[in-house]
């Protein structure tokens, strides 16, 4: 079973049919129509809460998500952190895309080695989420910095109530957390054992942390106090961070790639993230047979990601780019597909990143939208499961996996790759799809998938959210069939490939997403129903 499976079972209302014929085209769409609410949608009530706050006060979407950010750092630690790296791609009101990348980086004293390491104080990095986070709001926002932390510094002072899915990952990892002295001091409880479901967690040197944070920008994490007591750590207990490490880390502008999908603009995010590999795969599917039942529908775009999959190595090579990019190269792919009876096989043997197949499903998303028009996607992760099971006593907050090889081999200055693919859906100069996902290698399958459930089949959001999803693996065809989605699928017979039916809960990503709804106009937010989190919408006008 998933450690994802505790109480979120679907309720059979949710038991929605799918039709085996191509849908309807929706009605005429109110685009134009200026939106009279901002929303978010993030992966923690109290995140989700936090943006809205920033609404209420009014703040824009760069404030809201923001302030989710920070809050998921403090009551989501399994997931991301101020340790940890971030990726953005944002809209502002005059239709500008572009996009943040702070990824985590190896710092200029790395030694590449044979020895590989999971977790623990050498895969640690330079942090890139604050000075990302700092990026977006100097640049964009419009309340002050202070207002825009305060949910996080008092969730972090005064306690939160620690939600079910939460308490059990930590406790998951618990033998590897009692490892370090700095880990167990701030996630565990005075015995050592790891908090339960409702029980109330506290972390003050954590609150502060983001008071420095607060007052003195970017300097209050990278410069000064708290950044000294990261480097005594890391470097008395076998890591490389140093000072100098820290100081010269910039959040830098991301490359916005583009391709097309029914008639729609995507846009996403090169290189630390996959967003090419997503284009790519949308531009395939869009140039194969038109699937007209769930079954075949499956079967399309499980071979679409499958032969995707295989050109994520060559992502930085500008030739394979422009292959992958190209509307035209994705549809002659989309015929060698049609013509082909099984998933493309990958080659297995090929040195993969151990993040490539990790069936863990790390890493958080939100998305923010208010009534201006500006929206940001924005997705964080620690890496795997609390990351480096690492925190530094004092500091309060887990270090992303960097190095070490989960990630892939690197040399100094670089920028750690992922998964992670925040990105936009556009028509007629309108965006009319902001989303994103976590779940590691899952992150860019749930993200392709959502957009061709709402854009290609017409569903409802929260539906397209809520149908089952496939992840090509090692030649098979993983169909999600937890409860509440089994009579949504076909049986197994149908499939003219080899299939396992996933009876696991928030195992093929998980979602977040802000749509213009197509007759009023308005922002209309989805959280993703395998998880904990919510939309919040705040009526500005």
């Amino acid at each position: 079973m998933s450690f994802f499976r505790i109480s979120f079972v679907l309720p059979i209302s949710v038991l929605i049919f799918i039709s085996c014929t191509p849908l309807s085209p929706k009605k005429s769409n109110n685009w134009d129509a200026e939106p009279t609410n901002s929303v978010i949608s993030a992966a923690q009530p109290l995140a989700s809460n936090a943006g809205k706050a920033m609404y209420a006060q009014g703040g824009n979407a760069f404030d809201a998500a923001v302030a989710a950010a920070f809050t998921l750092a403090v009551v989501e630690p399994s997931m991301s952190g101020i340790g940890g790296r971030l990726q953005a791609i944002y809209r502002k009101t005059d239709g500008t895309i572009s996009g943040v990348d702070a990824s985590t980086e190896v710092p200029i004293n790395y030694t590449p080695s044979a020895e590989k390491h999971s977790y623990g104080y050498p895969t640690i990095g330079i942090p890139g989420v604050v000075a990302g986070l700092i990026k977006l709001h100097k640049e964009h926002g419009t309340l002050p910095l202070q207002t825009v932390m305060n949910p996080a510094i008092g969730y972090a002072q005064n306690g939160y109530s620690i939600l079910p899915g939460e308490a059990l990952r930590q406790q998951m990892a618990l033998e590897q957390i009692q490892e370090f002295e700095g880990t167990s001091t701030h996630f565990l409880k005075e015995d050592k054992s790891a908090f339960q479901a409702g029980e109330i967690v506290v972390q003050t040197a954590l609150a502060e942390v983001l008071k420095k944070i607060a007052s003195d920008g970017k300097k209050g994490f990278y410069e000064g106090e708290v950044a000294k007591k990261m480097v005594d750590d890391i470097q008395a207990n076998g890591g490389i961070l140093t000072l100098e490490d820290l100081k010269n880390y910039t959040a830098l502008d991301s490359r916005i790639v583009q391709g097309k999908f029914k008639e729609h603009q995507i846009s996403s995010l090169f290189l630390p993230s996959y967003g090419a590999i997503t284009v790519q795969i949308l531009q395939i599917l869009d140039q194969m047979k038109q699937p007209n039942t769930e079954t075949e529908w499956k079967q399309a775009i499980g071979k679409a990601t499958a032969l995707a999959y295989e050109y994520r190595k060559a992502q930085s090579d500008p030739d394979s780019l422009a292959f992958i990019l190209s509307y035209e190269d994705a549809g002659k792919l989309a015929k060698t597909l049609d013509s082909a009876s099984i998933a493309h096989k990958e080659d297995f043997n090929t040195n993969q990143p151990i993040s490539w197949t990790s069936i863990d499903g790390h890493t958080t998303h939100l998305t923010t939208a208010d009534q201006w028009g500006n929206v940001v996607s924005l997705t964080q992760t620690v890496g795997p499961l609390m990351g480096s099971k690492v925190a530094t006593k004092g500091l309060g907050f887990i270090y992303a996996v960097t190095l070490g090889g989960y990630l892939g081999d690197y040399k100094p200055g670089d920028r750690a790759n992922s998964h992670i693919s925040p990105t936009f859906v556009s028509k007629d100069d309108q965006l009319v799809l902001a989303l994103g996902a976590a779940g590691g290698s899952r992150i860019v399958t749930a993200v392709t998938q959502v957009i061709s459930r709402y854009i290609g089949q017409n569903h409802p959001l929260q539906k397209a959210l809520m149908l089952p999803r496939v992840y090509p693996y090692q030649g098979t065809l993983w169909v999600e069939n937890h409860t509440g989605l089994e009579e949504l699928n076909a049986p197994a017979s149908a499939f003219d490939m080899p299939i396992n039916m996933i009876d696991e809960i928030a195992r093929f990503g998980r979602v977040h997403a802000v749509a213009r709804h197509p007759k009023t106009g308005n922002w209309e937010g989805a959280a993703d129903p395998d998880w904990e989190g919510t939309s919040a919408e705040y009526p500005s006008r």
